[in-house]
C-alpha cells in the first residue's frame, strides 16, 4: 500500500496544478481563523463574530467542520484531473503496462483519497483546537471534546465525496466534463427533493426520507447548518414567533448511508475500469 501511494502521490506533486490546488485548498482553510477579526461597526448596530459565540466548544466542531467542507471543491478538482491525466497523459496504460493491475490502480486512487481526507480532518481538528482555547467561553476538557462526531462526519463526508469525484473521473475522463457531471447531478437531486416535497408529499415526512439515500443529499444531511444554532439567531427566531426544531445531530444512519455509496462508486470504479478497453 506504501508501494501504491508513494506513486500517486509523485503524480500529483510533479503535476503543477495539482499542487497548487491543493496548497489553496488548506491555505483556505485557515482563512476560518479570520472570521475571529470580523467586526461590523454601523452606529449603534456592532458585531464581532467571534463575540457571537461560533469558537466556543463544543459548537466549534459543528461550525469549523461546515465551513471546510464547503471548500472540498478544491480537493475534489485535484481527485477529478488526478483521474483525467491518466488518460491525458498515458500513465493508466503504462503502470498497467509495468505491471500494475487495475485493482492495484484503483486501491492507489482510494488509499490516496483516504490520505486526502485524514490530512484535512487532523488540520481542522487542530485549528479548531487553537481557535477553541483562544476565543472560547468554556475551556473545561468534558466541554472542549463533547460533539467530536462532527470530525468523524467531516472525515466520512470528505471520503464519500472524493469516491463520487474519482467515479466520475473515470465515467467521463475529462475533468471539465466530470465537474460539469457534478454539477448537473446536484441540480438533478435539487430538482428531485423539491418535486418530492412540494408535489408529491406535501404533507408528510417521506420526500425526506427518501432524499436522504439520494449520494449528495446524504453527504450533505452528515453536517447541517450551524447558524441557526447560535444564540443570536435563536433570540430573534423567538421575537418573531419562529420556533426552531431542527436535528443538528450526526446520526449513524447518515453515516452508514454515505459509506454505502462511497463502496459503490468505488465499486463501480473499479467495475468500469476492468471492462473498458485501454
Amino acid at each position: 500500500m506504501k508501494r501504491l501511494l508513494s506513486i500517486e502521490l509523485q503524480k500529483i506533486w510533479k503535476n503543477k496544478a495539482s499542487r497548487v490546488l491543493t496548497l489553496t485548498y488548506f491555505i483556505l482553510l485557515t482563512f476560518i481563523a479570520l472570521i475571529a477579526s470580523i467586526k461590523f461597526d454601523l452606529g449603534i448596530f456592532k458585531l464581532h463574530l467571534a463575540e457571537m459565540g461560533i469558537f466556543n466548544f463544543p459548537f466549534i466542531w459543528h461550525f469549523n467542520t461546515y465551513i471546510a467542507a464547503i471548500l472540498k471543491l478544491f480537493l475534489a478538482i485535484v481527485i477529478v484531473s488526478m483521474m483525467a491525466n491518466e488518460y491525458s497523459y498515458g500513465t493508466l496504460k503504462q503502470n498497467l503496462i509495468d505491471g500494475m493491475s487495475k485493482k492495484e490502480f484503483i486501491m492507489s486512487k482510494f488509499l490516496t483519497i483516504i490520505l486526502f481526507a485524514a490530512v484535512s480532518t487532523v488540520f481542522v481538528f487542530i485549528m479548531s483546537l487553537i481557535l477553541g482555547f483562544s476565543f472560547s467561553s468554556y475551556t473545561e476538557i468534558g466541554i472542549v471534546f463533547s460533539d467530536l462526531e462532527y470530525i468523524l462526519a467531516y472525515f466520512i463526508k470528505l471520503i464519500g465525496f472524493f469516491s463520487f469525484c474519482l467515479f466520475l473521473g473515470i465515467l467521463v475522463k475529462r475533468s471539465a466534463f466530470a465537474l460539469g457531471f457534478l454539477l448537473v447531478w446536484n441540480i438533478i437531486e435539487g430538482i428531485a427533493k423539491g418535486i418530492l416535497t412540494f408535489k408529491i408529499f406535501p404533507d408528510s415526512d417521506k420526500a425526506s426520507y427518501i432524499t436522504q439515500f439520494f449520494p449528495l443529499e446524504s453527504m450533505s444531511n452528515l453536517i447541517v447548518e450551524p447558524f441557526s444554532r447560535l444564540s443570536i439567531i435563536k433570540s430573534i427566531g423567538n421575537q418573531i414567533g419562529i420556533e426552531n426544531g431542527k436535528d443538528y445531530g450526526v446520526h449513524f444512519s447518515s453515516i452508514i448511508i454515505v459509506l454505502c455509496w462511497t463502496f459503490i462508486f468505488t465499486f463501480l470504479s473499479y467495475r468500469l475500469l476492468k471492462n473498458r478497453d485501454l
